[in-house]
């Protein structure tokens, strides 16, 4: 069983690349659904700080549809600002499919024709409501280190 951050349209560069360092941190992939808000040549890469971009397990998508045919028995948990259940009220650790964290645009989120059908895997983090969500790469880096916290970190030290 593998952990995965899957990046639906991301806009923002800098999110990204928190992520992209998240990831390589924990020995997690990144899954980028196009289009995307910038470029992932090396000069903009350079420019936004990430210098460690190529050693990332990165996979580009040009539609989430890819995604799904490419891993057909992966489990998809939609991160989204509302849902029935929290973070913590899912079990990332039981079975042997990969775990397919899926998130947002930053702006407008993941969209509906991709929740319908899949409410039972929408999960979200409490909130105070003084804010309308938060930042994505925290947000990431939450669900991913509460997946591998139930994992008990594998690989990790």
């Amino acid at each position: 069983m593998a952990l995965h951050v899957v990046l639906y349209e991301p806009e923002i560069p800098a999110n990204t690349g928190n992520v992209a360092r998240t990831c390589l941190g924990t020995n997690t992939s990144l899954h980028l659904i196009h289009p995307l808000g910038f470029s992932t040549d090396n000069k903009m890469l350079k420019r936004a700080g990430l210098d460690y971009w190529q050693q990332v397990e990165v996979h580009e998508y040009d539609g989430i549809e890819d995604l799904f045919r490419k891993y057909p028995e992966g489990q998809y948990f939609f991160v989204e600002d509302y849902g029935s259940k929290l973070y913590d009220e899912h079990d990332f650790s039981d079975g042997e499919a990969d775990i397919f964290l899926v998130f947002g645009r930053e702006t407008s989120g993941l969209p509906q024709e991709l929740l319908i059908g899949n409410e039972e895997r929408i999960v979200r983090l409490p909130m105070s409501g003084k804010v309308r969500s938060l930042n994505l790469a925290n947000t990431v880096a939450i669900m991913v280190y509460e997946a591998l916290r139930q994992q008990e970190f594998p690989n990790l030290s």
